[in-house]
């Protein structure tokens, strides 16, 4: 017996985390709506105007504001950064190279290679347990 399946649906606000934009700045009739799988999947395939100006201008959500500037999530609201920026805004924080932003990117820097070190380590005993 077969079920019927119906479309997976996802809010406006997941459907714009999954697409890496700030959800107040899409078309209202993305906001308003539901997105589907298969809408979601068209929009990352083939993405309309207004999708490719956000990734490219901006504003940019917090996740993406941190990427950018090799910082965590964390480290940009200990800097004061709480709201979403365009891409100009974040370029002028690279030039300014505020001391916070400096500080973050050194803290940042730290955990990376903290990790690669824990992930060697595990490999490591990892290849002597099996032997």
């Amino acid at each position: 017996m077969k079920s019927h399946q119906t479309a997976q649906t996802m809010k406006p606000a997941t459907a714009a985390k999954k697409l890496g934009v700030y959800l107040p700045a899409t078309p209202a009739e993305f906001q308003e709506g539901v997105v589907s799988r298969a809408e979601l999947n068209e929009l990352q395939a083939d993405p309309p105007e207004w999708l490719r100006d956000l990734r490219r201008d901006g504003p940019h959500p917090r996740p993406v504001v941190a990427a950018k500037l090799g910082v965590s999530i964390s480290g940009l609201a200990r800097g004061g950064v709480t709201e979403a920026l365009t891409t100009e805004q974040i370029e002028a924080l690279k030039q300014e190279q505020p001391e916070w932003l400096e500080k973050e990117r050194a803290t940042q820097a730290e955990v990376r290679k903290e990790t690669a070190r824990l992930k060697q380590r595990a490999g490591e005993r990892a290849e002597q347990d099996s032997e």
